[in-house]
């Protein structure tokens, strides 16, 4: 009974934002659009492409914006098999989580985005029309927003690791070296071009949020 309450909650929610989502779509579309370098509009391969595209970054949006009342739900439904003191770490990590997933996602979106597309748009000179297709656009934001947003989450990472002594921050820190290549490594797959400089536009802030996380680790 709990957990279809909760669903239905969620769906109510996602059906609300997904209201907003209507009305943010084609701005949010022209932003991209903008960002993309995209001059005579999104390239399409189906009479359907456009009426399902607006409706899939209508969706986007409203998950983002019901964002919170899922992850609350998620958190109250799992939460009766907890102890007090996980309960406690657990609703004092949510707005944590919360706001570094948006973090890294708007940092996707607002800069390593554009950053990328710069550099593909204007590779190779005029060997090639730049024209791609509006699906494809979008599927690159949604990769990079979560692929950013999930990585922004690597303090609270860490710290789970050393609050549950799986690897206290001591340890985390003489491994250093290794977590600045596992960076490099992640920044590279994330980055959907070949060049040092979005590389490391995407490494540099993951960088700083590690050292950030063995602090906080330290802190607490």
């Amino acid at each position: 009974m709990d957990l279809r309450n909760r669903i239905v909650r969620s769906a109510i929610a996602v059906g609300l934002a997904f209201v907003a989502g209507l009305l943010l779509s084609k701005p949010m579309l022209r932003v991209i659009q903008h960002q993309a370098n995209i001059k005579d509009g999104f390239q399409i391969l189906s009479p359907t492409e456009p009426f399902t595209d607006y409706l899939k970054m209508a969706m986007y949006i409203a998950i983002v914006i019901a964002s919170p009342i899922l992850l609350w739900q998620f958190f109250g439904f799992v939460a009766p098999g907890m102890t007090r003191k996980e309960k406690r770490y657990v609703f004092m990590a949510i707005p944590f989580v919360i706001v570094l997933f948006v973090t890294g996602a708007g940092f996707a979106f607002f800069v390593a985005a554009p950053a990328a597309f710069h550099f593909l748009s204007g590779f190779g000179g005029n060997l090639f029309k730049w024209n791609p297709q509006g699906q494809e656009v979008i599927r690159f934001y949604q990769t990079m927003m979560i692929g950013l947003g999930l990585s922004f989450e690597l303090p609270v990472f860490m710290l789970i690791l050393s609050k549950t002594r799986i690897l206290n921050w001591k340890r985390q820190a003489a491994a250093w070296r290794y977590a600045i290549v596992l960076i490099m490594i992640a920044s590279a797959i994330i980055t959907p071009t070949p060049d040092p400089y979005n590389m490391m536009l995407i490494a540099t802030p993951l960088t700083l949020l590690y050292f950030f996380g063995l602090g906080l680790a330290r802190y607490l």
